[in-house]
């Protein structure tokens, strides 16, 4: 059986139907449309973590997220399309696996084009989360890379992987992964989720942990981890 999780943080249940019209608000709302790789140590609520930094803006965060799934599982089931419709959102971020083969790049690419329309459509804007391959499979990893910012075009490219990658070369010793060789722990997680939230609030990583406090890891690996965020936002990112 497919695992389903709807994660819905700090965002009043009732919504309407429709998209609602601008209003003033100060809040950064991201919606995150992804699989195990989102949820894996429960990455939204790391990247609103980070958010209380910055008291003067929450971040609210929702996430539709199925085991095993890829875009067009979302888009065939449809719950994705409407959770971008029921509220307001700044950021729709968009999450498969590693897409490394041409078949996959393409379905990706094709994929988070439609979103991407839906996207636009209410306003939003459409960011693409960047995954990694399997260890096993680790030199793809190019390949991989190469597919997520193929399918943001016109959008916000999140370079998680890039990111887990950097923090790998600096330090092998922490622990980014899981003992399959692919999920992330929870240093892995938080190398994307400062990824994110630097990218979506426009600001650097480098000190975002001490501001938003409450991360258990190690302070030599979170600042291994900034670092590693940082450069690869200088590298791939840009808003």
């Amino acid at each position: 059986m497919r695992l389903f999780v709807v994660l819905l943080l700090g965002l009043a249940a009732s919504c309407g139907s429709s998209a609602p019209g601008p209003v003033d608000d100060p809040d950064l709302r991201i919606l995150f449309i992804g699989n195990s790789l989102t949820l894996a140590n429960d990455l939204p609520a790391l990247v609103q973590q980070l958010g209380r930094g910055d008291p003067s803006r929450s971040v609210v965060v929702r996430a539709v997220a199925f085991g095993n799934y890829s875009l067009e599982d979302h888009w065939n089931r449809g719950d994705a399309q409407r959770a971008i419709e029921r509220a307001r959102w700044d950021f729709v971020v968009l999450q498969q696996g590693p897409s490394a083969r041409l078949e996959s790049r393409a379905l990706l690419v094709e994929y988070a084009t439609r979103f991407a329309g839906e996207i636009r459509r209410v306003g939003a804007r459409p960011a693409i989360y960047m995954v990694w391959p399997p260890l096993e499979r680790e030199p793809e990893w190019d390949e991989v890379t190469a597919s997520h910012a193929a399918a943001a075009v016109g959008g916000l490219l999140l370079p998680g992987g890039e990111a887990i990658r950097a923090a790998r070369t600096a330090d092998p010793g922490i622990a980014l992964f899981t003992s399959d060789g692919f999920h992330p722990a929870l240093a892995g997680s938080y190398a994307v989720a400062l990824v994110i939230y630097a990218q979506a609030a426009g600001v650097t990583p480098l000190g975002l942990t001490l501001r938003a406090g409450g991360i258990e890891l190690l302070p030599a690996h979170i600042a291994t981890l900034e670092a590693a965020a940082s450069a690869t936002i200088s590298r791939y990112g840009g808003r």
